[in-house]
Order: structure tokens, then C-alpha cells, then sequence
């Protein structure tokens, strides 16, 4: 699984389990008599010996109150009896005692619920940014095909050529020309006769697309042109087209490194002919 995809499934599973246990826990602080639980000793026994029901009522500011308002009204006492006085008791509650009330828990989870997705969407960019690419995929090592087989599919039988475009190394697979610049030497940019250009125009990243017509690649966004083999011909571009290092295997695959691309600056005396017909984006 890449980066982009780890992101917002990490993000998402950690949501869904905050807004599940936050549901859980207040639905069963909701229910049952676990209210009770909150109102002190002292407070039970008392009504208890008056023998009436008492109702806690836990407000925002978490003070319960222990109301006492259901005995029957007291029959007028006969001549020479002895008067009972009814009191009513109320106990203000601690909040340690009333604990925590449901609209305090769930503004709590709201928040806990952010900030760990906040977190957690932190921490997965920073371990993709920092987790190596083990293999396959742009900026590791890409297997083009056979060494072969690309030459036959870049060449026409007129002798024109047709740059074979690999997708996953954003790549065009061309011939090499029998003439090398100097700035190209050693530097592992050929192998087996073909070169790796990268797909992107050195102005401003605009994809670059092949003109079969002019035998050159022609940037459509400013006008960029570059001939067969990437070097600058024309246009606001400050150099080549950028070349990747590459390789043959034992078995004839070749091997495109995109994880190790060349810069070069203008070339002063260009290697391949262009343009070789009309251009593709005007004069």
C-alpha cells in the first residue's frame, strides 16, 4: 500500500473507532441507575429512614440534588397528640462524586477524536516520507523490457524514430546517437544503445510529448523544443532534457534508474539533426 492511500485509511479507521467507543460509552452512562452510584451514604440512609424516593439530577456545573417532594400530607394532628415536623434535606454532590456528565464526555471525545486524527494523519505522512521504497514504482530501479525489443519498437522501418514511453519511470526509451557530448561521458546514461529522457520539461514540469513530424520533443505549455535525444533547441527551458542512469542486465533487460537523474546545460553543438519536418506547436 503507498503513501497516498495509507494516509487517508489511517485517518479514517481512527475516526470511526473514536466515534464508535464515544457512542458505546455514552449510551451506557445513559442507562440503568448507575446514578445512584453518584449521590453520597449519607444522603441514601437519610432518605431512606424517611422512607421516600429521592431523584438525582446532575446538572452542567455537576451538583446533585436530592429532592424530597412525594410524602402525603400530614392529617391534622388530634387535640393533645404530638405534631411530627417533615424536613427536606439537600445535599450539594461533589464532582468527584456526580462524575463526569454526558455532555462533558462527549465534548471530550470530540476533541480527543481530532487530535488523534490529527496526530495520527502527522504520523503517517512522516513514516512514508521517511519508510524506504523497497522496489517497483518511481525512483527505484524500473525494468523497461528487453534491450532488443526496445530498440525495434523505438526505430521505424524508415528510419525515423518512435520513442517507446514507459509509464512507470515516466520515461521515453529512445536511440542513443553515434554522437556523444562530452558532458554525457561516464556519466552511465546509454547502455545497449538506448537512452532514458525524463517525461518532464525542465521550465516547468509540463509533460513533454513526442512530434513525429519534427522528429523532437515539443513542450506545448511555453514552447519548449528539445531534438531526438533531449538536447535544447529552442524555447525558455534553462537546459536538456534530464537523462536517467541506465543499465543492461545479464538477461538483456534494461534497467531504467529513476532514482538517479542527470542535468545537463545547454549543449553547444547538438549530437542529432533537428527539426527533420514541421514542428507541432507552430513555426
Amino acid at each position: 500500500m503507498n503513501a497516498e492511500l495509507l494516509i487517508p485509511v489511517g485517518v479514517a479507521v481512527v475516526a470511526i473507532l473514536a466515534a464508535v467507543a464515544a457512542f458505546t460509552i455514552a449510551w451506557r452512562r445513559s442507562s440503568g441507575d448507575e446514578w445512584r452510584k453518584n449521590v453520597a451514604r449519607e444522603t441514601l440512609a437519610s432518605d431512606r429512614s424517611t422512607g421516600v424516593d429521592v431523584t438525582a439530577v446532575v446538572t452542567d456545573a455537576a451538583v446533585a440534588e436530592a429532592v424530597l417532594d412525594t410524602a402525603p400530607e400530614a392529617e391534622e394532628p388530634a387535640v393533645g397528640a404530638v405534631a411530627i415536623a417533615t424536613t427536606q434535606r439537600v445535599v450539594e454532590v461533589s464532582p468527584e462524586e456526580a462524575g463526569v456528565t454526558r455532555r462533558t464526555f462527549l465534548n471530550r471525545a470530540l476533541s480527543a477524536t481530532f487530535l488523534g486524527g490529527f496526530l495520527g494523519t502527522q504520523a503517517l505522512a512522516f513514516l512514508s516520507f521517511l519508510w524506504p521504497k523497497v522496489s517497483g514504482g518511481f525512483g527505484s530501479d524500473v525494468v523497461a523490457g528487453k534491450t532488443a525489443d526496445l530498440l525495434a519498437q523505438a526505430v521505424n522501418p524508415d528510419g525515423t524514430k518512435n520513442p517507446v514511453f514507459v509509464p512507470e519511470a515516466r520515461a521515453y526509451v529512445l536511440p542513443a546517437s553515434s554522437i556523444t557530448s562530452e558532458q554525457f561521458d561516464g556519466r552511465g546514461v546509454d547502455a545497449g544503445g538506448l537512452i532514458a529522457l525524463f517525461q518532464r520539461c525542465v521550465h516547468l514540469g509540463c509533460r513533454v510529448p513526442w512530434c513525429q513530424t519534427s522528429q523532437g520533443f515539443e513542450c506545448p505549455c511555453h514552447g519548449s523544443k528539445y531534438n531526438s535525444v533531449g538536447e535544447y533547441f529552442a524555447g525558455p527551458a534553462p537546459r536538456n532534457l534530464d537523462r536517467f542512469v541506465v543499465e543492461i542486465t545479464d538477461s538483456d533487460d534494461f534497467i531504467i534508474k529513476t532514482g538517479s537523474i542527470i542535468e545537463t546545460p545547454r549543449a553547444i553543438e547538438k549530437s542529432v539533426e533537428y527539426p527533420l519536418g514541421p514542428s507541432c506547436i507552430g513555426g
